[in-house]
């Protein structure tokens, strides 16, 4: 059996692949996961191959890792990479991820992400969707200074950032480790939005000139590529992590009324699917205009229904405050 790791989860063409939990899900066009019913030799042979993406894998040694001290027949392996083909190219138009070298091995050619995260942190499934409540993923900062030795500063202002937001307790935010999985990649922040499970996202540069430092950064919702908000910070190089805990200060406060006024928005814009909730609350409407006690009484009673039937359902009008 291969030895697993919190660490052993990844990211290729639509899948997501959890070594730890033998679970493999498939994203379907809202961005949700789906797991798939998979047997775990094949797991075993997949998890073999995404680890050496694009490398050819000979069939010994996969045989090795996945039946270690076990003769079997060359027609196992056969029977499992079929599988796997029938799993990961449903639909595809192209030629299957899993290239057969004839005679050889096997070649694993979708690119893969690695990502690194605390296992206990993942719902019972392995899936990572996008949550209930505001969600945010802090990316590593950009290095614009030309000088390698600057990559600690831009990695210790992302590091004083995250940690500071997550002091708002109703914000979600995603470990480092699974953000910086990115880092050196130029990024599709929906792309990043999906495989994290996450609502927004964090981007920024660091530029060193002199003495003196100049921070970037930007909020993006990752639904629909939005940019919510944007600043720079500038300041002098002699105490760095004075400038580290500025930043980090001043963006959490930045950021925390931004996401909660982006929530607002999004609950405001979204409809009820309840005929009934919507139903309830237009019957409610006449007792609220007349402000009558008893008027009130009903009208609250209806309003208590709607929300019962959706507690997430907003409804504006262009002369009525939001109800919900």
């Amino acid at each position: 059996m291969v030895a697993r790791s919190s660490t052993d989860i990844f990211l290729f063409g639509g899948f997501h692949l959890d070594r730890c939990g033998d679970a493999l899900s498939r994203r379907d066009e809202r961005g949700v996961y789906t797991p798939l019913t998979m047997g775990s030799r094949a797991l075993e042979i997949l998890g073999v191959l995404v680890e050496r993406p694009g490398e050819l894998v000979s069939r010994g040694e996969i045989i090795a890792a996945v039946w270690p001290g076990t003769t079997v027949e060359d027609s196992n392996l056969n029977v499992q990479i079929a599988a796997l083909r029938r799993a990961l190219d449903e639909g595809q138009t192209e030629r299957s991820c899993i290239q057969t070298v004839p005679g050889r091995g096997y070649r694993f050619t979708a690119p893969v992400t690695r990502v690194a995260a605390d296992v206990a942190s993942l719902p019972p499934s392995g899936v990572l969707s996008l949550p209930d409540k505001p969600s945010l993923a802090v990316m590593a900062f950009q290095n614009m200074s030309g000088d390698p030795e600057q990559e600690y500063f831009a990695d210790g202002v992302v590091e004083e950032i995250i940690t500071a937001l997550s002091r708002i307790r109703w914000l979600f935010v995603i470990a480092r480790n699974s953000s910086f999985s990115y880092k050196g990649q130029a990024i599709d922040v929906k792309q990043v939005g999906r495989e994290l499970g996450v609502r927004y996202v964090l981007e920024g540069a660091v530029r060193k000139a002199g003495g003196r430092v100049r921070i970037s950064a930007q909020l993006i919702d990752a639904y629909n590529g939005a940019h919510l908000w944007a600043d720079r910070f500038d300041g002098l190089l002699e105490d760095i992590f004075e400038l580290q805990d500025q930043v980090a200060v001043t963006v959490a406060g930045v950021i925390e009324p931004t996401l909660e006024a982006a929530e607002i928005r999004r609950s405001a814009d979204r409809p009820t699917n309840d005929l009934t909730a919507l139903d309830l609350y237009l019957r409610a409407l006449p007792d609220l205009d007349a402000f009558e006690k008893n008027g009130l009484l009903r009208a609250l009673d209806l309003l208590g229904q709607a929300i019962e039937r959706d507690p997430h359902y907003v409804w504006r009008s262009p002369w009525r405050p939001i109800v919900t």
